[in-house]
């Protein structure tokens, strides 16, 4: 499996989510990431696990 990171926009549309939707999950902690600045980020391998 890749390690790619992924941002929101490429997390929501492989969920076929909102962006928002997934800034709420990340800010939540539901969605595993972690934050580059003000931009969230996550590894595909654990968007796909979830």
């Amino acid at each position: 499996m890749s390690d790619s990171i992924l941002t929101i926009k490429e997390v929501a549309d492989y969920l076929k989510a909102n962006e928002r939707t997934i800034y709420r999950l990340a800010a939540g902690g539901e969605l595993p990431g972690f934050k580059v600045g003000n931009s969230w980020r996550f590894k595909q391998r654990v968007v796909i696990n979830q």
